[in-house]
């Protein structure tokens, strides 16, 4: 378990997370709280990957629902397994015989059979989905409820029970009570509203695209041997044309993706022709990529600018500033 909020950003770092003090504190509060986190934000930021950090931080399994529309409980927490179920009446046929063999009317022998439900719908036959994995595991657990904007508002209804109490009612066994409280993490990209009620069993985490100091200490983490001065422009082109009128934003990922291509290809600058080529990486609409194409030009001409007079360059941005 995390001893206090350094100790959570230590962790995280270790498996290669970097998370603010932020982060740090809403994960150290979660688990001494013993309550979920919501972490919302735009796709690509993080969210599902906390997740799976924190878990590797703990040691602990990751046991993961994806949420997507039309999900019901019979996918998030349990089935029975009929097909078992009827091999083994198959097999039990001449004791289920013997059992109904002496009985005189059709409503005795239904009786004697009903008698018996409890040895077909007992956990042996059940089939646990990954909420009823979560509460049913022996050591304690993470559980990421992935997604959850994407189910529907009945099934998130649902999950109260599950996030209040930790608990879940099987009709037939009767009420099944965590043995361990997991650590819960639900993700949401926000296409739609949480309800009020979820918010209120959960701490709120909203993690934004980072900034561009601690974009540029990702990518260093994560695609090591991109050299400075391509990362450093890399990073600057991407906060540059997050905040252009795209049709999808590039997300953090997208951005790893492009450091990678770049690092494979032996890019040594974003002026290489090569670069062009492969702005599909982080772009994935033509029109976007062809205002990157623009923007890249324009930037490429400001850094050139900016080496030839760098005074000028900043009395240019200070004058547009003013």
């Amino acid at each position: 378990m995390f001893n206090d909020i350094n100790d959570v950003i230590k962790k995280l770092a270790e498996q290669d997370y970097i998370a603010d003090q932020r982060i740090g504190t809403l994960v150290y509060l979660a688990a001494k709280l013993e309550k979920p986190i919501l972490v919302e934000g735009p796709a690509g930021v993080g969210k599902t990957d906390l997740a799976r950090r924190v878990a590797a931080c703990l040691g602990r399994e990751l046991i993961r629902l994806q949420c997507y529309e039309g999900l019901d409980e019979s996918k998030a927490l349990y089935e029975w397994e009929y097909s078992k179920q009827l091999l083994y009446t198959q097999i039990l046929k001449d004791k289920i015989t013997e059992v109904v063999a002496d009985a005189k009317t059709l409503e005795e022998a239904t009786d004697r059979i009903y008698n018996q439900d409890d040895v077909f719908f007992s956990e042996r036959f059940l089939l646990p989905r990954p909420l009823l994995k979560a509460i049913e595991s022996d050591e304690p657990t993470v559980l990421l409820i992935d997604e959850i904007d994407k189910a529907d508002s009945e099934f998130e209804a649902f999950l109260l029970e599950v996030l209040s109490d930790f608990t879940v009612s099987v009709p037939e066994i009767g009420t099944l009570e965590a043995k361990h409280k997991p650590f819960v993490v639900l993700t949401s990209n926000n296409t739609r509203e949480m309800s009020d009620a979820i918010k209120r069993r959960c701490l709120h985490l909203y993690i934004d695209f980072p900034d561009g100091q601690r974009e540029l200490e990702i990518v260093r983490m994560k695609v090591p041997g991109v050299q400075d001065e391509l990362l450093k422009d890399l990073v600057d082109f991407v906060q540059e044309i997050r905040k252009k009128d795209l049709k999808k934003i590039p997300s953090i990922s997208e951005t790893l993706d492009w450091a990678r291509a770049l690092t494979l290809l032996n890019a040594q600058s974003l002026g290489d022709e090569i670069v062009q080529g492969t702005l599909n990486t982080i772009l994935k609409y033509e029109g976007d990529v062809i205002k990157a194409e623009r923007e890249l030009r324009h930037f490429l001409d400001r850094k050139r600018a900016e080496a030839a007079n760098p005074a000028e360059v900043k009395d240019e941005k200070k004058e547009f500033l003013n």
